[in-house]
C-alpha cells in the first residue's frame, strides 16, 4: 500500500513538474527594454506630456548607441544581438511614448509641445533608420528589426499627426 502511494505522489509530482515547463515555454518572460533609472523618472513623471518627452529622449539614446555600434571599429563578438536589442528597445521607447498620446487625450491634458518634440525628432529618426536601411554595413543582420524600426516610427508620427490635427488650438490670453 505504501509503495502505491509513492508512486501516486511522484506521478502526481511529475504531471505538476511537466504543466509548470509547459506554462513557462509558452510565455517566455519579456525583457525589459528601460533601465531601473529611466523606469523610475517614467513613473515620476507626472503628466503624458513629460512622458512622452522621456521616451522619446530614451528611443533617441538607444538610436545613438545603435549608431556607435554600427560604425565601432572593432564590433563586439555578439554584435548582432547588440544591434538587434538596440532596435527592439528603440522601437518600444517609442511605441510606448506615442501610446501616451490616448493617455493624454483621455485626461485632456496639454500635450502640444511634446508632440511638436516627437514629430521633430521622429523625422530624424526615421531618416537615421532610412539611411541604413539603404546603405547600411552587415544589413543582413539586422534588416527585419530595422524595418520594423521604420514602421513603428512611421506609426507613432502618424499619431502625434492625427493628434495636433484633434487637440483644439491653445487659448489665447488678452491683456486685461
Amino acid at each position: 500500500m505504501r509503495r502505491i502511494v509513492q508512486a501516486v505522489v511522484f506521478a502526481a509530482c511529475v504531471l505538476v513538474g511537466l504543466a509548470a515547463a509547459r506554462t513557462a515555454a509558452a510565455a517566455p518572460q519579456r525583457k525589459d527594454y528601460l533601465s531601473e533609472e529611466e523606469a523610475d523618472k517614467i513613473r515620476d513623471a507626472d503628466t503624458p506630456a513629460a512622458r512622452i518627452t522621456l521616451y522619446v529622449s530614451f528611443a533617441d539614446d538607444r538610436l545613438k548607441k545603435f549608431d556607435y555600434e554600427i560604425h565601432r571599429a572593432t564590433p563586439q563578438r555578439r554584435r548582432a544581438e547588440i544591434l538587434n536589442g538596440l532596435l527592439n528597445d528603440y522601437i518600444g521607447c517609442l511605441d510606448d511614448g506615442a501610446d501616451q498620446i490616448a493617455v493624454a487625450r483621455e485626461k485632456q491634458a496639454d500635450i502640444r509641445e511634446a508632440l511638436k518634440l516627437l514629430r521633430a525628432k521622429g523625422q530624424d529618426f526615421l531618416d537615421l533608420l532610412e539611411k541604413y536601411h539603404q546603405s547600411g554595413p552587415d544589413l543582413d543582420t539586422y534588416r527585419d528589426t530595422l524595418e520594423d524600426a521604420i514602421e513603428g516610427t512611421k506609426d507613432a508620427l502618424a499619431d502625434a499627426a492625427e493628434a495636433e490635427k484633434e487637440m483644439p488650438p491653445a487659448p489665447v490670453r488678452r491683456k486685461p
